[in-house]
């Protein structure tokens, strides 16, 4: 009976992978229904990084409002000046991600001060690129809490007001590196981060509340200028930033549940969840992965310095 139940949960989640899968090859063909988002209160988070700005232009010209957060006050600022001359509505907050007593609070003001966000872009995220024994624990713990714990708060601050008005959409950038194996620290944040996602969506599909839509936005390394002359850019090259940006956001007004960018990162999902005779491959995939991100000391470039603990440490935001 155990085995029988086992066998079923496992059908059960190759089906919810399949349907994901097939809308998503079905939306590259028919052009679907793009909801409207304006006047909807749009939170990003990393919204000073390269990502998170082309986001807050994308959203304001669809006419949302929106909420900015990061860490870095200058460079969110930025951001803000470029979305307001979009004509957005803009507010922002200085906050860090890494400590869930920041997030509460400053959710709280968000509430106050501005209103109930009803489009939530959990798109902040950091790497530390060691190998894991070569990675003090301090740059290790500020990625899994950066990438993966706070989606959590993030999700729980949030949440509530969505569903006491069955409205919202909930978007989690996390990585086709959540897919597969490479980089120790951030894969491991990245698969928790696609985890935590799926069992949100399935949770809030119990609960029957169609109205909050999710999507998760799985892409393949973005070129924001860490990985210039890497080995690899020849056999896949890294994305450029607006058109990942813009493939999340046709994604996004869609209400797709799933994108991988490019297609070919597909492959790898769909090997470990519909056919594990395919392991080898994803191994393969995952050590060719590995080789050059991670032996490839050009892949690590430093782009800013941060003190944790009293301790010197560098890492680098990829958002």
């Amino acid at each position: 009976m155990l085995k029988l139940k086992y066998f079923l949960k496992i059908q059960e989640v190759h089906r919810s992978n399949c349907v994901t899968v097939t809308r998503g090859r079905l939306f590259t063909f028919l052009r679907p229904r793009l909801k409207c988002i304006d006047g909807e209160l749009c939170l990003i988070t990393g919204a000073g990084g390269a990502l998170g700005r082309l986001f807050a232009m994308e959203f304001a010209k669809e006419g949302a409002h929106l909420v900015l957060w990061d860490c870095n006050a200058a460079a969110n600022e930025q951001t803000a000046k470029v979305a307001r001359e979009l004509g957005a509505k803009v507010y922002t907050y200085t906050v860090d991600l890494s400590r869930r007593q920041s997030i509460y609070e400053t959710a709280e003001r968000v509430r106050v001060e501005v209103g109930d966000v009803t489009i939530l872009v959990n798109n902040a995220g950091v790497v530390a690129g060691r190998r894991l024994l070569e990675c003090p624990d301090e740059l290790l713990e500020r990625t899994l809490l950066v990438n993966c714990h706070a989606l959590f708060w993030m999700t729980k601050a949030f949440l509530p007001q969505m569903k006491a008005k069955n409205h919202g959409h909930i978007v989690t950038i996390a990585s086709a590196l959540g897919l597969f194996s490479t980089a120790c620290d951030y894969c491991a944040s990245k698969f928790g981060a696609v985890g935590f996602h799926e069992s949100l969506t399935h949770e809030l599909q119990a609960e029957c509340l169609d109205g909050i839509k999710t999507t998760l936005v799985c892409p393949y390394i973005v070129d924001t200028g860490m990985f210039a002359g890497k080995e690899l850019r020849s056999l896949i090259p890294p994305l450029d930033p607006l058109y990942t940006v813009q493939q999340s956001m046709n994604a996004i007004l869609a209400e797709q549940q799933m994108i991988c960018i490019p297609r070919l990162m597909y492959i790898p999902f769909l090997a470990r969840a519909e056919y594990p005779y395919l392991h080898r491959f994803t191994f393969l995939a995952s050590m060719i992965s590995f080789k050059y991100f991670i032996f490839n000391t050009t892949a690590y470039m430093l782009v800013m310095s941060m003190k944790i603990n009293g301790i010197d440490v560098k890492i680098k935001s990829i958002n």
